[in-house]
């Protein structure tokens, strides 16, 4: 009687499932919305844990689904998805709608992982008071204040590869940037000399590559978390590795007390915020943007690395990749260099980094071939009436925008796979569509810290080409694979590449 009750018990349960499954998968066919068929139990994630990256499959998802409206539909899980494919629809996402899609659906629990509560994740009111109190210290004149330091990594940069370069060195040039950026971020974010290019197994390196290294069933939590936020705050579940979490409160806490104690004052992020945090203002400034409590700056501090760190020494192997297989590119940009060097007595003085102009195409170029962030994620916050349509998008929907799809779409960008910088010149941005380019998102909740990623990239790559040249060898990975196991895009196993002197 009682294994006949089991029996019935798990029959109906998984009858139960079932049926539950399968009306949640034929969510967008009752209404009429074109879809991917899904496959159970991930949906539009069945690939994931297998050697795709997600940017290949949200991309064969755009692909089919282009044409057939302004959106199409597709599942994570069971949850589903608006996947935009065109880019009028975007401009009233990012800009013209934006109340409402103006949340990424990012998990937060600042409870029991501080660190979670950053600006790139907070919602509504929060997200736009704290949003008001950061823009500040991203100003041109506050990169300008920086400039001193990423100048100073950068020529201990050029240093470092000298004697690879006079020896011919095939060298994994990846790592070696990731190091030049950590140095760059632990001196601007945390106010420490990581000196991880000449010790690159410090421990501030290494909890840094622990933060996007992940694991198949990571990538499975995090998009449990993200479809199912309250869940995991009931059951105190963290987004950040408690390892990442501890390391990064401990060193601000440190940091921020020492320099409080001695009042030690240094031109970088984190003093910035510490003004905020003790006054409310900048010291140079009299606007009152209102304090913000020590976990509120850890949590900045730690998107600020993140935002840093790696995206900028990816977009950097991602351009020396490129100007490897195209030497003419290679020898304009050294050319450009070297000539804007001589008119500033050789120093790399903000006002020389900005007239880098064909350096800048190059990055462009490499972030619409390769975009480090190949989605961006947006929540409808109610229920949304698609303009010009019979669709409405409900309250609680995720929106999932392609970047990567996107930016290899033939018909914005003819011949997607070549690598030409002319694509971005004055002229013919203008000519595109205005959201046709979205490596740093678009509308109020583009990347703050934009200017200063692309200051980094800038310097970096310049002081590199101004003395030596890169070259493909036998190692360099052609055609590129992208790491699957890595939450942003990145070759997988390295980026092997020549290096001489010039």
């Amino acid at each position: 009687m009682i294994l006949n009750l089991i029996f019935v018990t798990i029959v109906s349960v998984i009858v139960s499932g079932y049926f539950y499954v399968k009306n949640k998968y034929r969510y967008w066919e009752d209404r009429g919305v074109p879809y991917v068929k899904p496959k159970f139990p991930f949906g539009i994630l069945k690939g994931m844990g297998s050697d795709r990256h997600p940017s290949q499959i949200f991309s064969d998802a755009y692909k089919e689904l282009k044409g057939k409206g302004p959106f199409g539909g597709v599942h994570f899980f069971v949850r589903p998805v608006v996947l935009p494919t065109d880019l009028d629809f975007l401009r009233h996402i990012f800009v013209k709608d934006f109340q409402y899609f103006h949340d990424r659906g990012v998990y937060i629990n600042e409870r029991d992982d501080p660190l979670s509560g950053h600006l790139f994740s907070l919602t509504g009111q929060r997200w736009k008071n704290l949003r008001n109190k950061l823009s500040p210290t991203f100003t041109s004149g506050k990169m300008k204040m920086m400039h001193n330091t990423i100048i100073a990594v950068a020529k201990e940069f050029q240093n470092y590869l000298e004697p690879m370069a006079k020896n011919n060195q095939e060298i994994e040039i990846k790592d070696i940037l990731s190091r030049f950026t950590t140095d760059i971020i632990g001196n601007c974010a945390f106010g420490i000399e990581c000196n991880s290019l000449k010790e690159p197994d410090t421990e501030f390196r290494r909890i840094g590559k622990k933060v996007f290294e992940f694991t198949p069933f990571e990538f499975l939590r995090m998009f449990f978390l993200a479809m199912f936020p309250d869940l995991g705050r009931t059951l105190r579940m963290k987004f950040n590795k408690p390892e990442v979490s501890e390391f990064f409160m401990r060193l601000l806490r440190e940091t921020t007390e020492y320099r409080q104690k001695n009042n030690i004052k240094r031109n970088d992020f984190l003093s910035l915020l510490m003004q905020i945090m003790n006054k409310g203002k900048l010291d140079d400034d009299d606007t009152d943007l209102g304090k913000m409590t020590f976990e509120e700056l850890a949590a900045q501090s730690f998107i600020f690395f993140i935002g840093g760190y790696e995206t900028s020494s990816s977009t950097m192997t991602f351009a020396l990749y490129e100007l490897a297989q195209h030497q003419d590119i290679q020898d304009r940009a050294r050319e450009e260099v070297n000539k804007v060097l001589e008119k500033y007595n050789g120093e790399y003085t903000y006002e020389a980094c900005m007239e880098l102009k064909y350096i800048d195409q190059i990055i462009k170029e490499t972030l619409r071939k390769h975009p480090i962030a190949e989605s961006l994620i947006r929540t409808c916050s109610q229920d949304y009436s698609v303009p010009d349509t019979n669709y409405v998008i409900e309250k609680g929907t995720f929106v999932s925008i392609s970047v990567f799809a996107i930016h290899r779409d033939p018909e914005i960008y003819p011949d997607p796979e070549k690598f030409d910088p002319e694509r971005f010149t004055d002229e013919n941005i203008k000519q595109r569509h205005p959201f046709a380019w979205l490596p740093f998102g678009e509308g109020p909740r583009i990347c703050v810290g934009m200017r200063f990623g692309m200051m980094q990239t800038r310097v970096g790559l310049a002081s590199l080409l101004s003395k030596y040249r890169v070259k493909t060898c036998p190692k360099t990975p052609i055609p590129m694979v992208y790491d699957p196991t890595k939450n942003v895009m990145s070759p997988k196993g390295g980026m092997w590449l020549k290096l001489e002197t010039v």
